[in-house]
């Protein structure tokens, strides 16, 4: 392969396809490097080098120097110290003459060059579309397969819809017209690639943007969507100007907007909330018309306890779960709903067991620590930090009786926190034993996992997924946490 025909093949490919020429050298180089290699060594480290002005190329060879005593001395693939006058480790590249190219040589050569031209022609027309990632694209179906869909979105540029993304029951035909979210994903060995989705959260967001003017005025803003694509969906608006009834908004007229929407997804059943900083006050929202009783939250593992009066128990819930699944993703806190019946029976308990230890730990009549807990004592710090003649009514007794049980009360929950503590260094002790850094243990308790025994339980592979090791690895910590398990 001569200069000229490299600088013509250049030139010509680039206007044809509209890549640069920089592109094109480099793909040519590892064509050239690759067709190449066959002439040498199987496992020679070949590289070309193109001058883009003139077209000449020169090819080189390198080599990795080591001691000739070392058992993976190859002659082929490596060189000694005396004669590369180089350290052992380092690398001694040589300029070697340019193969002749053959029929062979040339059809690999051009097979390689196009892949990579191929390749770069799909990335320069992906680069034009990632400015319109997660966006809605009108396409027409242009083939159907068995697994995929191909969509002509703009000027003969083709995306996937793989069938997986259609809702559920959806069939399309060659020249129907679609629409749908563009996803850009990196796809392991093929690159980026140009993906469609109607499933996704997205199509609903950017179907009431086209519906509701106010979104894209952004006088109303979406801050939350989950979603079961094809059944049920629940959004989250909000809106800083106090003149617009966001919920309204988005319904439209006789419920003209929402049901537009609805209609292109198959008649999926939207539900409208408004998005609260309240979390409590957001699920609230979120289960409506479903009412709720009472709430127990648990800031630290971000779940609540959510009591629902028996009649209004199933509709809290929903079909299969669904009502309450979606809300707790909208609101990205765990929910647990149980009846009221059971709310107060569980809080009896609570106070029931409270109120011993206030006897047992202050000392207290049974009289005395009842009264403390119909107060709404729950516990040693809200006697600490009582009000003196709040608890002066409720107990019965004098000041200096009073201070004497607020003292009491706060050594008590000193006592009670340096135990939760020493508890909490025990597990990071332990979880620090079996190898795992402050990281990792912080991402082991996001996932629930606080104890030796929690990780003891897990598979291989789920810990992998968790925190990012090889398999030996996390056999090895399995095994050591089960230890325990096996002594007698």
């Amino acid at each position: 392969m001569d200069s000229k025909e490299i600088l013509a093949v250049v030139e010509g490919v680039s206007n044809e396809k509209g890549i640069e020429e920089s592109i094109i050298f480099n793909a040519l180089e590892v064509a050239i490097a690759s067709a190449s290699q066959r002439h040498f060594h199987e496992d020679a480290e070949i590289s070309v080098t193109i001058d883009t002005s003139s077209g000449v190329y020169t090819t080189s060879r390198s080599w990795i120097v080591a001691n000739e005593d070392d058992p993976d001395f190859h002659i082929e693939t490596h060189k000694t110290s005396a004669d590369a006058g180089k350290e052992t480790g380092e690398l001694h590249t040589e300029v070697v003459e340019n193969i002749d190219f053959g029929r062979i040589e040339t059809q690999a050569a051009r097979q390689i060059m196009m892949q990579k031209v191929r390749e770069a022609e799909r990335e320069n027309i992906v680069s034009k579309f990632r400015a319109q990632d997660n966006t809605l694209m009108n396409g027409i179906v242009k083939r159907v397969t068995r697994d995929n869909i191909i969509v002509e979105i703009n000027n003969d540029v083709e995306a996937i819809l793989p069938r997986d993304q259609l809702l559920p029951g959806e069939i399309y035909k060659i020249n129907d017209r679609i629409r749908a979210i563009l996803q850009i994903k990196e796809i392991e060995g093929r690159g980026a690639q140009l993906m469609l989705s109607r499933v996704c959260p997205e199509m609903v967001t950017e179907l009431f943007r086209i519906e509701v003017p106010e979104i894209n005025e952004d006088v109303i803003e979406i801050r939350g969507i989950a979603r079961d694509a094809g059944s049920r969906s629940k959004i989250a608006v909000k809106t800083n100007d106090g003149r617009i009834d966001p919920v309204g908004a988005c319904v439209g007229m006789r419920g003209s907007r929402v049901q537009s929407v609805s209609g292109e997804l198959g008649n999926e059943r939207i539900d409208i909330i408004i998005f609260e900083d309240n979390p409590a006050q957001m699920v609230i929202n979120a289960l409506s018309p479903a009412k709720v009783e009472s709430i127990v939250m648990d800031e630290d593992n971000r779940s609540m306890e959510l009591a629902v009066n028996e009649d209004n128990l199933a509709l809290a819930i929903g079909a299969r779960g669904q009502n309450i699944r979606l809300a707790s993703r909208l609101v990205g806190w765990e929910l647990n709903i149980i009846s009221s019946e059971e709310a107060e029976a569980k809080e009896k308990v609570v106070e029931t067991e409270f109120q011993a230890k206030l006897m047992e730990s202050l000392t207290l009549d049974e009289e005395t620590a009842e009264k403390l807990v119909e107060l709404g004592v729950k516990t040693f710090d809200d006697i600490a930090y009582m009000d003196d003649k709040d608890l002066e009514d409720a107990t019965g007794l004098d000041h200096e009786k009073a201070q004497e049980l607020k003292s009491s009360a706060s050594d008590a929950a000193l006592i009670e926190a340096m135990g939760e503590f020493s508890a909490e260094e025990d597990e990071l002790a332990s979880l620090t034993g079996l190898g795992f850094s402050e990281d990792d243990i912080e991402t082991l308790k996001s996932n629930k996992l606080k104890t030796m025994d929690d990780v003891a339980e897990l598979a291989v592979d789920e810990l992998i997924d968790i925190v990012p090791m090889d398999e030996k690895k996390a056999a090895d910590i399995i095994m050591k946490a089960r230890e325990s398990w096996f002594e007698e």
